[in-house]
């Protein structure tokens, strides 16, 4: 926990393009955004500072006059050197912020006199006294926009010398002391938050900007920063701060389901969605890998009630991850850009640079996008280890299909691999390892043509069949071929066994 990285930043408004200066502190679980306001440190609570000011006659419609105040003390006129704060009570009743409507309702029904207390400053610090928009005297970071009263909705313009005359009347003891301080205005929890460094809905990047978003929807507003390192290093740690949030969530949640129903991984990624004047327009997703399927949902599931209604599933063992390769590895497009000034040349036109897409039965596929290289590189290990365990898990994947108008059982096999057999009698008519599997061409409808050599005459024999999904099939086919190649490889088989521990334990 603690302030991360370079203090200061800009919090940037796209309506009016104004920035506005914050300072930004990061811990485990929330990102806060403090600001600058002004602060009582002493002597706020001391009755030396209020006084007994004036009447208010009384007046209204029925004597067709306002109500005015009428007389001020003649030995209370040096002591109204600046009001900070007025507040009238009647009867104990307070009226800190009461509206106009309720203060004339209680004058009109009080009586002969009212009497008015008043909170003000013997001597208003300097800083109180600038205009909007001048820079601090003594400021450790200067202003950008306007002063942070600005944003409290408090105007206190001061004369052009900046300086009020002390009272000698006005009392000295127990004055009430204002600094600005960098207070905390908004606190962000990171758990299922997400962040994002393109105009919402567009391929735009902001150059050295990003935002927040929590899981309840609230917004850092966009945050901006002097460099890009400053901001890629500021994105990077919020990132890695959400997936180790998201990490020990997925802990909590797995100890719900079954061994075999675990959630390998999930989070946030951006959809490209194609609009109808073929621009592309993107809307955020969350995923998970979880158990058999890949989930799709518009908002992270909070409930077992809500991973039971996605707004889409496919089964791991009928998609296939295809990363695409228009990013340099890791986050170094972010710095080329910024190094080089390209920050519109060199930007993909179509998509965003750290893509990847989820192809799925029928030929239809899904593409996402993530803010870092990463965060692609965690994704892409996900999907194999997900459809490694599934493909381990299940053993075998059966399809019907038909060859020379006969139907047919298209069998995929962890152990054996390929199988063919009658629908009706189970009869094996031919059966082909993984290693026999030599080529395949297909009509990209429903047939497919399999091409096996022979283990004893190394002849080519051709095998056509028709499916009713050819896709998913063909997806099947790759996902076993891959979980038994990663089977022999002690490198995947040593990070897989280090995941499925971190993940069920």
């Amino acid at each position: 926990s603690g302030t991360h990285g370079p203090p200061f930043s800009l919090l940037y408004s796209e309506e009016t393009s104004n920035t506005y200066d914050i300072r930004l502190k990061l811990t485990k679980e929330v990102l806060i955004i403090q600001k600058q306001d002004v602060i009582c440190i002493s002597g706020g609570e001391s009755h030396s500072d209020v006084r007994m000011l004036c009447s208010v006659s009384q007046g209204g419609a029925e004597h067709k006059v306002p109500v005015v105040i009428s007389k001020i003390f003649k030995d209370q006129v040096g002591k109204l050197m600046m009001l900070f704060m007025c507040f009238v009570t009647q009867f104990n009743i307070s009226l800190t912020g009461a509206t106009d409507t309720g203060l004339v309702h209680l004058l009109r029904n009080a009586g002969d006199e009212v009497t008015i207390t008043v909170q003000y400053l013997r001597e208003a610090p300097s800083f109180l006294k600038l205009p909007l928009g001048s820079p601090e005297p003594c400021s450790d970071h200067s202003s950008r926009a306007s002063s942070p009263l600005f944003d409290s909705g408090c105007h206190l313009n001061g004369n052009s010398n900046h300086t009020v005359p002390s009272s000698p009347l006005s009392p000295s003891a127990n004055e009430p002391k204002y600094e600005k301080r960098w207070v905390d205005t908004l606190s962000l929890p990171l758990l299922m938050a997400r962040v994002s460094r393109y105009r919402a809905g567009t391929h735009k990047l902001r150059p050295n900007c990003f935002e927040v978003i929590a899981l309840d929807g609230e917004c850092s507003s966009i945050l901006q920063f002097s460099t890009a390192s400053e901001s890629t290093d500021w994105l990077q740690s919020i990132s890695t701060n959400i997936n180790n949030l998201t990490l020990e969530n997925m802990k909590v949640i797995n100890k719900c389901f079954a061994p075999e129903d675990q959630i390998i991984h999930m989070g946030w990624v951006c959809e490209n969605l194609q609009a109808s004047d073929s621009s592309p327009l993107y809307n955020f997703k969350f995923l998970a890998l979880k158990g058999s399927s890949l989930f799709i949902f518009r908002r992270p599931p909070v409930s077992t009630l809500d991973w039971e209604r996605p707004e889409a599933i496919h089964n791991l063992c009928e998609v296939l991850f295809k990363t695409h390769k228009l990013c340099i590895a890791e986050d170094c497009w972010i710095q080329m850009k910024a190094h080089q000034g390209l920050q519109r040349d060199c930007e993909p036109k179509e998509s965003r640079p750290f893509s990847f897409s989820v192809l799925v039965g029928h030929g239809q596929s899904h593409s996402f996008s993530v803010e870092l290289g990463s965060d692609l590189v965690t994704w892409e290990k996900a999907f194999q280890r997900a459809v490694f365990m599934e493909v381990q898990r299940v053993g075998s994947k059966t399809y019907m299909c038909s060859s020379q108008g006969k139907i047919l059982c298209f069998t995929i096999d962890f152990g054996s691999g390929f199988t063919c057999s009658e629908s009706n009698t189970k009869n094996i008519l031919w059966r082909y390892k993984f290693s026999q599997l030599k080529g395949s061409s297909d009509d990209g409808k429903t047939r497919v043509k399999l091409l096996f050599q022979n283990s004893e005459n190394k002849q080519i024999e051709m095998k056509e069949l028709e499916f009713a999904n050819l896709t998913a099939v063909l997806h099947c086919v790759h996902s076993f071929i891959a979980a038994k190649v990663a089977s022999v490889d002690p490198v995947f088989i040593s990070s897989h066994s280090i995941a499925r521990k971190h993940t069920y334990n």
